[in-house]
């Protein structure tokens, strides 16, 4: 079994148990690769909110609900991108591109696990942060995947605000409220979502084209492209740096340094393109995750630490 482009694959030979198949097939729906990098964010906005002493059953239960509500979402996405799935090669083997799993048992599957979280996290932290993940949820599934995906190449600018939510269950878990250092976080995230999907959809951009979906790659030149992606990018470190007025020394200094070497690999993509030479937009798109990662782990080992400030308002 391997993961491939965001989806379990079974490299198990002919003649498998066939229920084997349709349990990575409900696996694979949840997108456990993308779930990985939105719980990845929750854990340093907890220890954020309460810097140095977190209940670590809180965080647990604040992970296991953030895990249901995501795999739901995620699922639920799938259901409503069957037919695209099909068409781009990128999402072909998905569960519901090879018929692995019935439509109607995944809209089922992804009803249940949304519900789940709900309740999970009503049950185990407080109401508003099962209310924001059914907000999440339905903004994900209505507004961005139904409404936006396929009518606009803005999909994925407005789209990511749902991929930004986790670090707000996780601020309103441990604390009962919305603060400006969540709000701070979520523009993190919110500006760091456009220049890591259109890398990787400039690489997939014929299948975009193909599925009739309007991805900004998909429907402009790589000029334009990479100068979005260029804005967003020193959006993106912005509010990494203002976030440093919440923190310690240690997060500031890590966002300085990579944030000026996620600058850096923007800046050459953004020259590449105008040169004319062949550019490698998959790399930023990997690169951009280790950036997130490593943004992320300095802000939880700072909070964890409780270290002095390095800014202060």
């Amino acid at each position: 079994m391997r993961i491939r482009e965001g989806h379990l694959v079974d490299d198990a030979p002919n003649g498998s148990v066939r229920f084997r198949d349709r349990v990575l097939g409900y696996i694979g729906l949840t997108k456990p690769r993308v779930i990985e990098l939105l719980l990845v964010t929750t854990i340093p906005a907890m220890l954020l909110a309460h810097r140095g002493t977190v209940d670590p059953v809180l965080i647990f239960n604040t992970l296991v609900g953030g895990l249901l509500a995501a795999a739901g979402a995620n699922t639920l996405n799938c259901v409503a991108d069957a037919d695209i799935d099909k068409v781009m090669k990128r999402t072909e083997r998905r569960a519901l591109a090879r018929a692995t799993v019935p439509r109607s048992h995944a809209l089922i599957f992804g009803l249940t696990l949304s519900v789940a979280s709900f309740f999970w996290l009503w049950w185990t932290t407080n109401m508003l942060s099962a209310h924001l993940a059914g907000a999440t949820i339905a903004f994900y599934v209505l507004v961005y995947t139904l409404l936006l995906k396929r009518r606009t190449s803005q999909n994925v600018v407005w789209g990511g605000a749902a991929g930004c939510m986790p670090v707000m269950i996780g601020w309103s878990a441990v604390t009962g409220t919305i603060q400006w250092p969540a709000l701070v976080m979520f523009l993190i995230i919110f500006f760091w979502t456009p220049p890591h999907t259109w890398a990787l959809a400039m690489r997939y951009k014929e299948d975009y084209k193909a599925a009739g979906v309007p991805m900004l790659p998909a429907v402009a030149t790589e000029q334009q492209v990479t100068k979005q992606i260029l804005i967003y990018t020193w959006l993106t470190v912005a509010a990494t740096l203002a976030l440093a007025l919440a923190t310690g020394w240690l997060y500031a200094a890590v966002a300085i340094v990579a944030g000026t070497w996620f600058l850096v690999m923007a800046h050459q993509l953004y020259a590449g393109v105008r040169r004319g030479e062949p550019v490698k937009p998959l790399r930023l798109f990997l690169q951009s995750n280790n950036y997130l990662a490593v943004v992320f782990l300095a802000l939880a080992v700072d909070s964890a630490l409780a270290l002095p400030a390095l800014f202060s308002v």
